[in-house]
C-alpha cells in the first residue's frame, strides 16, 4: 500500500455510521411513542389526507405500523454499531475500526451488513418520502421573489412544510447517513480507501476521468432535456395552448391560479437543467467571466456534488411516486406526461453528478492514491 496512507484517516465513515445508529435509535424511539398512542404519528392516518394516494404508508396507521418502524429503529442501531468494527480478520491500517485502509473481507459479514443496509437507505430516501419535497424546494424560490409584493396570499411553510413533510425530511437525512453507512462499509469490505474508494489494482476504465466524462456527458444532457420538456408543457398551459393536456384542465389552472405556479416551477426547473450542464462543462470547474467577483476562479468541488447530489434525492423520491401512480399500461399516456420521466431524471443527474466526481477526484491525501 502506498506510503501515504497512514497521513490522515477518513472521518466520514464514523460519524455516518455511529449518525446512522444515532438516528435509528432516535427514530425508533419515536416508532414506540407513537405504538403506544403518542400524538403525532405522519404516515397514512395520520398524513394530509390529499396526499395519501401518492404516499408508499399511505394507508399505514399506527397500530399496524409503529411497532414496526420500532423493530426496524433497533434493528438499524444494531447494524450500524456492528457497522464500525473491522471484520477482515487483521487490524485496520491505522489500528482504528472504521478508518484508514483495510484488507479485502467478505463471505457472509459483507452481505450481512450490506443489504440491509443499502435497503434502509433506499427506503429512507426513495420510498418514504414523496414528490412534496420536491414541490416545496421548487416552490420556495416563487415566494422568495414575490415576498415583497404580498404574493402568493399564503403561508410558505404552513403549505409546504407541515408535519408529514417535516418528517420526510428527517427521513430522508437518517437515509442519506445509511448511504453514507453503507458506502464506507462496502469501500472497507473491498480493501479501498474509504475516503476516495480508490484500490492499488488497475482502476476500471469507466470510473477514470476520461471514461467518466464520456458517459456523463449522455447523463448530463440526459438530466438537461428531462425538465426542458416539462418547462415547455408547463409554459403552454399558462399561455392557455392545450398541450397534452385538455381545455377544461387549462382553464381550472387559470381559475385557481395554478398555471403560472405551475410556470414558475418548471422555469426554476429548466434554469437547473441547464445548471447541470456544468457537471460535463469547464464552467463546473471555473466560474465563468460573467459572475462577478468570482470569474476565473475554481468552483469548490463540494458545491455542484453537494447540490446535485442533494437535487438528485429529492428526484428520487419523486420518481418514485411517478412509477407508482403512472398507469404503464397506457403507453399512450404515459409517453406524454411530463411526470412519467421524473425518474429518468433522477437517475440521469444521479449519473452525471457520479460523472463529475470521477472526472474531478483528486489525488487522495489519506491513501496517496490517484498522483497523476
Amino acid at each position: 500500500m502506498n506510503t501515504m496512507q497512514g497521513a490522515k484517516t477518513a472521518r466520514w465513515p464514523r460519524w455516518a455510521t455511529w449518525g446512522a445508529a444515532a438516528w435509528s435509535l432516535a427514530y425508533g424511539g419515536l416508532g414506540l411513542f407513537w405504538a403506544y398512542g403518542g400524538a403525532g404519528f405522519p404516515f397514512g392516518e395520520g398524513d394530509v389526507p390529499d396526499a395519501r394516494a401518492e404516499s408508499f404508508l399511505g394507508t399505514a396507521t399506527a397500530a399496524g405500523t409503529a411497532p414496526v418502524i420500532a423493530g426496524l429503529g433497533l434493528a438499524g442501531a444494531l447494524l450500524a454499531v456492528a457497522m464500525t468494527r473491522d471484520w477482515s480478520g487483521a487490524a485496520m491500517a491505522r489500528g482504528r475500526s472504521g478508518e484508514g485502509v483495510g484488507r479485502r473481507w467478505g463471505g457472509v459479514a459483507r452481505v450481512a451488513m450490506l443489504v440491509p443496509a443499502w435497503a434502509m437507505a433506499f427506503l429512507l430516501v426513495v420510498l418514504v418520502p414523496d414528490a412534496r419535497i420536491m414541490t416545496a424546494v421548487g416552490y420556495a424560490p416563487i415566494f422568495l421573489v414575490g415576498l415583497p409584493f404580498g404574493w402568493p396570499d399564503a403561508n410558505y411553510f404552513e403549505l409546504g412544510f407541515p408535519w408529514p413533510v417535516v418528517n420526510m425530511l428527517i427521513c430522508l437525512a437518517g437515509g442519506l447517513l445509511w448511504a453514507g453507512a453503507a458506502l464506507a462499509v462496502t469501500r472497507r469490505s473491498a480493501g479501498a480507501c474509504q475516503s476516495c474508494g480508490r484500490t492499488d489494482g488497475h482502476a476500471a476504465h469507466w470510473s477514470t476521468p476520461a471514461g467518466a466524462a464520456r458517459w456523463g456527458r449522455w447523463a448530463a444532457y440526459t438530466a438537461f432535456a428531462v425538465p426542458l420538456f416539462y418547462s415547455v408543457v408547463r409554459w403552454a398551459w399558462a399561455l392557455k395552448i392545450p398541450l397534452l393536456f385538455s381545455e377544461e384542465g387549462i382553464r381550472w389552472l387559470h381559475e385557481t391560479g395554478m398555471a403560472w405556479a405551475g410556470a414558475g416551477l418548471a422555469t426554476f426547473g429548466a434554469v437547473g437543467g441547464v445548471l447541470t450542464l456544468g457537471l460535463v462543462r469547464p464552467w463546473g470547474e471555473v466560474w465563468p467571466r460573467w459572475v462577478p467577483v468570482l470569474a476565473g476562479r475554481p468552483v469548490p468541488r463540494k458545491l455542484p456534488l453537494g447540490a446535485a447530489g442533494a437535487v438528485t434525492a429529492i428526484l428520487a423520491s419523486a420518481g418514485a411516486v411517478a412509477v407508482r401512480v403512472t398507469d404503464w399500461t397506457d403507453p399512450s399516456s404515459w409517453l406524454v406526461s411530463p411526470m412519467a420521466y421524473w425518474p429518468v431524471w433522477a437517475v440521469a443527474l444521479g449519473l452525471a453528478t457520479l460523472a463529475y466526481y470521477y472526472r474531478t477526484r483528486p489525488a487522495c491525501q489519506r491513501c496517496g492514491l490517484g498522483v497523476r
